[in-house]
């Protein structure tokens, strides 16, 4: 068989793939029902009432806008973070809202969304220890006692930037600010905008710089390979950012 015939042959059997012929949108729109995944663990953006069983958050009133805007129902689906791309791959969710940042590492997996919001990893600590960690110097030191939740990006920076510092990784990310306040813990490294929200709901607690981060990032949703999916997504996000009902919740969540 001549190359040209084997290259038409194998794009043939590419288009005739199930892989191929998978739309998720018209899957989501067939079943009437757009699941979300969603780790529960990360105020502003999602939290998991585990005496109501109810989720509340940023990006949960967002799931909810975008299932209303499809015409289908929501079904919010738990994961966390060291499983959240596994869950992906196995097809547990259409999309992930649960304030993930953009890694280009998880983007070998996967696509996300536009970016909705700018944030970099900076520290928070007790007020009244706030200037003895300004610097990754004052962090990364032996005597200094770090917390962080496990599998996301906090993990990877404090790994990678701070690898001199003693590292606990805290396995409950809805608890893991009150070992800082309790004095079992010096410090936490996350990003910016957790850090903001945090020192309201907890005035012993102060955000360290979070207009200076460490680094840049982006907030955005996690999406299947499936580019018209995504196209939708990204139509929807661009309408809510340009209405203003972007705005009128994260008003609502982040503050002015």
């Amino acid at each position: 068989m001549k190359a040209p015939t084997i290259a038409a042959a194998c794009l043939a059997a590419l288009l005739l793939s199930p892989a191929a012929q998978a739309d998720r949108l018209d899957d989501i729109l067939a079943r009437g029902e757009l699941r979300v995944g969603t780790t529960g663990d990360y105020l502003p953006f999602t939290r998991l009432d585990s005496a109501s069983g109810q989720y509340r958050g940023l990006d949960i009133d967002m799931a909810a806008d975008l299932a209303r805007s499809l015409g289908v129902k929501l079904q919010l689906v738990a994961t966390s973070w060291p499983t959240l791309m596994r869950d992906q791959r196995d097809g547990k969710f259409d999309i992930a809202m649960s304030g993930i940042s953009i890694s280009l590492e998880r983007q070998k997996q996967a696509l996300y969304s536009a970016a909705y919001l700018n944030d970099g990893k900076t520290p928070i600590a007790r007020c009244d220890n706030a200037a003895r960690f300004q610097t990754l110097e004052q962090l990364n030191r032996k005597q200094t006692r770090l917390v962080v939740n496990p599998g996301g990006t906090n993990e990877r920076f404090a790994r990678q930037r701070l690898p001199d510092a003693d590292l606990t990784v805290f396995p409950d990310n809805n608890r893991i600010f009150q070992q800082i306040i309790d004095g079992k813990a010096d410090a936490m490294v996350t990003d910016a905008v957790e850090t903001r929200y945090q020192q309201k709901l907890h005035p012993e607690l102060c955000a360290i710089h979070p207009d200076k981060p460490f680094d840049f990032s982006q907030k955005a949703y996690l999406l299947p390979n499936d580019w018209r999916w995504k196209a939708w997504v990204d139509q929807w996000l661009s309408q809510r950012m340009q209405d203003g009902g972007f705005a009128r919740l994260s008003a609502k969540w982040l503050g002015q």
